[in-house]
């Protein structure tokens, strides 16, 4: 196995970047046969010339050049991970809450990404409504939370717009009954925006199963006994979405918002930017784009 040595590599961009093997040496507080030393074994280890030794100072030869980039990358990068793993800063404990209908497939990443980047920060997930989300957050207990809202607060950061859709069994008849039979868990969010849409435009409906469980609603709409709304592309397998040409009247967007606690920015921060970046992808957000 041939590895280039960090120690070496941080020498390498000393001289490079002070001109010298003196000045170098002052500047890593080490001496200057121990400097020459070190560039010497990292020029050994490559079998090439890093530095042009002629005249009073050092220039670097073309390898040199090409090498200092991925030097300074390579140190950098060694930098922030033992930063990240020895730095109590990056230490602690964060709650997210984020609602059943929108963890997949963007927490799991997040979740990942977490573990990955800031191991020695654990990450306790708490999944329920919105509503309870929100009381959680304002009584302290949730750092981070995640909502769908028809219109979240002046407070909330509004990570994408997702349109509400009407689904039903695959190949199901149901949204073809009348009245139309729907099913909504008793804390939904969407069943107010979805009934109070059917009041207005004056259809006929029947609330056939109100229920506390998402698991009861997935069978009775996977049974074709009922209709109810789901946020596109976060809906069950086992549902279909009801054609736009159907007669059952549009329900708008809904905001997935993020809310963010002050406490311990320096280990929130990161998360809230893992949370941006995945339903940034999620909408197709560019979001170099977004910050310009």
């Amino acid at each position: 196995m041939r590895n280039l040595d960090i120690t070496t590599l941080r020498s390498f961009i000393a001289v490079a970047d002070s001109g010298g093997v003196t000045r170098a040496a002052s500047f890593l507080n080490l001496t200057q046969s121990a400097v020459s030393m070190q560039i010497k074994r990292l020029e050994d280890s490559l079998g090439l010339t890093l530095l042009d030794r002629q005249g009073r100072g050092v220039v670097l030869t073309s390898a040199g050049e090409q090498l200092l980039t991925y030097a300074r990358r390579m140190v950098d990068m060694n930098d922030e991970v033992y930063g990240k793993l020895t730095n109590t800063v990056w230490e602690g404990e964060i709650t997210l809450g984020v609602p059943h209908d929108i963890i997949y497939p963007a927490i799991p990443n997040v979740m990942k990404a977490m573990q990955r980047d800031f191991p020695r920060v654990k990450v306790q997930l708490y999944s329920s409504y919105s509503s309870d989300l929100k009381d959680r957050f304002a009584r302290g207990e949730l750092d981070i939370i995640l909502t769908t809202e028809t219109r979240p607060d002046g407070a909330a950061e509004v990570l994408m717009k997702v349109p509400l859709r009407w689904y039903g069994a695959p190949g199901g008849q149901a949204w073809k009954t009348r009245p139309i039979p729907v099913a909504f868990c008793n804390h939904c969010s969407f069943r107010p925006v979805a009934l109070g849409t059917l009041e207005r435009v004056g259809a006929d409906w029947d609330l056939v199963l109100a229920s506390d469980s998402d698991r009861a609603i997935d069978v009775a709409v996977s049974a074709d006994l009922a209709i109810t709304s789901v946020l596109e592309g976060h809906e069950p397998a086992q549902f279909e979405a009801i054609p736009m040409t159907s007669d059952l009247p549009d329900l708008g967007h809904q905001s997935v918002a993020l809310y963010r606690g002050t406490a311990r920015s320096q280990i929130i921060e990161p998360l809230c930017d893992l949370l941006r970046r995945e339903f940034a992808a999620i909408s197709g957000v560019d979001m170099r784009a977004a910050a310009e």
